[in-house]
């Protein structure tokens, strides 16, 4: 590197003193991460100190926090330390979002030199190029297995499901309608809380957005009825939808697994026959992949279904760090319909170009990719609990609103879920406080019946970790049952 062919920017990034502070960070944080080996309680003397903390959090936030969760800022892959000095296990990674979980080198490293910018933000008006690689890097992905072209950047998976929608509303002449699955999760924006199909998160809301729901595909049924019966049926109920509104819908918005809704999922000629009516209808294809995205045997849960001929816009999010809509050029909107203040900070942007590289070189994806052997070792230990303790595992009863699953154990890739106590709202409730207890985070999932759910950090975690994990998962749920 000369000073003639590079800017005075780089320079800082690439120089000795900028490469030593790093090592040294480094070191020091690796020193300190290799002392969380193994869950540990709360530390005595922070008890009190943790107390006060979750009460400032609550007071400032209006209400209490849903888990006694505040971080101490250190953990060591698949294991957090809390401010308590308790170390756990993190199957949940706020939601998916820490797929590589806790002090990850690489992922620091790249955070602090995207933070060294002269700005902390990036935006549509002002911006490095950092937004624009990261954006390159998924597209590469993205045109592997679809048409997909453009990447418009936002900071969350609301922005960029409203941004979705928008492109679909323009491209159709403002068609108000929008079809989605029966238990979706959209987002909390005004619009996405109306569209996602949760009464409570939408309470006090004007209801402004036409939406119809179809039903998802029902594994439980198709038992018994065949799949081929289950697909006429949704077939038949989406032709109803659109001869009720012709020529009404700008969109379909596909989750290819239901995320708040059950951890639900569905055959590829499923979603073929629906979308095959939208491309005759002429109906955007719409891929919710913002749970979905890089955890399933494809970086693309589409491509793992082989639906990418079909698609028109994917939405992506959560491991991304910043997250994402791309479009095909068919969609490309007009001038002024797309822009923020923000696309998201250097250190973020930074960090999710690093996410895509390894997930793309980290051999995750296929049939035996990391993420497929994960996923087969907590098929491995949910069966030996159930076979071990089938008094917590009768049968589900079928809820408010979703089918009961067809087995105990379920998911794709690291999207994971098992169903103890017949899928009470309440037990469930009590099994996910009593696993944290015991040393391991969990969340829900489904609206009724409801489920354990895992998105656990498999781009760390090592598959001898399961037999401690699921230590933790026992004692939680022998605490629940005897409560």
């Amino acid at each position: 590197m000369t000073r003639q062919n590079v800017t005075v920017g780089e320079r800082l990034l690439a120089s000795v003193g900028t490469e030593q502070g790093l090592a040294a960070m480094l070191a020091s944080l690796r020193e300190y991460k290799a002392e969380l080996t193994e869950v540990r309680p709360p530390r005595e003397e922070l008890v009190e100190g943790y107390a006060a903390l979750m009460a400032r959090a609550g007071k400032a936030r209006g209400r209490a926090l849903l888990y006694p969760y505040i971080g101490s800022g250190l953990g060591n892959g698949a294991l957090v330390e809390l401010a308590d000095g308790s170390v756990k296990w993190d199957m949940i990674c706020g939601i998916g979002v820490h797929f590589f979980g806790h002090s990850d080198e690489g992922l620091i490293r790249e955070t602090v030199l995207g933070s060294m910018g002269d700005t902390v933000m990036h935006g549509n008006l002002q911006s490095g190029f950092e937004p624009y690689e990261f954006s390159e890097i998924l597209l590469e992905e993205a045109g592997k297995g679809s048409r997909l072209e453009h990447c418009f950047v936002a900071a969350s998976g609301a922005l960029v499901n409203e941004n979705a929608l928008k492109l679909c509303y323009q491209k159709h002449n403002a068609a108000p309608r929008v079809i989605v699955f029966q238990d979706c999760f959209m987002g909390r924006t005004v619009t996405m809380s109306q569209i996602g199909d949760a009464a409570g998160n939408r309470i006090g809301l004007p209801l402004s957005t036409l939406v119809d729901y179809m039903p998802f595909y029902d594994e439980a049924a198709a038992v018994e009825t065949g799949m081929e019966r289950q697909i006429e049926i949704a077939r038949d109920h989406l032709l109803a939808i659109l001869r009720r509104y012709p020529n009404q819908h700008s969109c379909f918005v596909f989750e290819l697994v239901q995320g708040e809704g059950g951890f639900r999922t569905a055959p590829r000629e499923f979603f073929v026959a629906l979308m095959e009516v939208c491309r005759e209808h002429g109906i955007a294809v719409w891929v919710d992949e913002i749970q979905t995205f890089g955890r399933t045997t494809s970086m693309f849960a589409y491509d793992g279904l082989g639906l990418g001929e079909y698609v028109d816009l994917v939405t992506v999010g959560k491991m991304t760090q910043v997250c994402a809509t791309l479009f095909t050029e068919a969609y490309n909107p007009g001038p002024g319909l797309l822009s923020a203040t923000f696309t998201g900070s250097g250190g973020a942007c930074k960090a999710g170009s690093y996410v895509l590289r390894s997930l793309r070189d980290g051999n995750y994806y296929g049939t035996d990719g990391r993420i497929a052997q994960h996923h087969g070792a907590f098929v491995a230990q949910t069966e030996a609990l159930i076979a071990k303790h089938p008094e917590w595992f009768g049968p589900i009863d079928s809820g408010r609103l979703s089918p009961a699953p067809a087995g105990l154990v379920g998911g794709w890739g690291g999207m994971m879920r098992l169903s103890p106590f017949g899928g009470s709202k309440e037990m469930v409730g009590k099994a996910l406080r009593a696993c944290m207890e015991e040393g391991v985070i969990l969340f829900s999932c489904g609206h009724g019946p409801y489920h354990l759910r895992m998105l656990p950090p498999l781009g760390v975690m090592k598959l001898e970790d399961w037999p401690r994990v699921f230590a933790c998962v026992e004692r939680g749920l022998a605490k629940a049952a005897g409560s």
